[in-house]
């Protein structure tokens, strides 16, 4: 086998939460699994994350809510995705999201939602079954 590529997930924390642990635990965790991670910050907008993606040329973002904007935030990301031609970066979602949620924002683009305590490993696991390297 040729050297792969490893795979760049941006991490981010989009609107005015200001609760940032478990996105830094998660930029962690995924660069002990082999893959490149930017973490964006705190108070991010819907914009600056995708700018940032595009600088970077990432194959996966992950968005963590934990202010309840998710609805709102998550989607928009999306969407200023597709305008930038970036339809196949992977964009998941974790945080306090509610279940009901859930099925809106996956229709609205978000691949998956990772709730409060899910193992590092299985976002890993999810990310190299799902994301296409750019």
């Amino acid at each position: 086998m040729g050297e792969e590529k490893r795979i760049r997930v941006l991490v981010a924390k989009p609107g005015l939460d200001g609760h940032d642990r478990g996105a830094k635990v998660l930029a962690l965790g995924l660069r002990d699994e082999g893959m490149e991670t930017i973490y964006t910050g705190l108070r991010q907008t819907p914009e600056k994350i995708v700018q940032a993606a595009v600088q970077e040329d990432v194959d996966v973002i992950g968005l963590s809510c934990l202010s309840g904007a998710h609805k709102y935030l998550f989607p928009r990301v999306v969407e200023l995705l597709k305008e930038k031609r970036m339809e196949d970066v992977l964009v998941i979602g974790g945080g306090i999201i509610p279940e009901e949620d859930i099925p809106f924002l996956k229709e609205k683009g978000v691949t998956e939602i990772f709730g409060p305590g899910t193992l590092i490993r299985e976002i890993a696991d999810y990310i190299r079954q799902n994301a296409k390297p750019r």
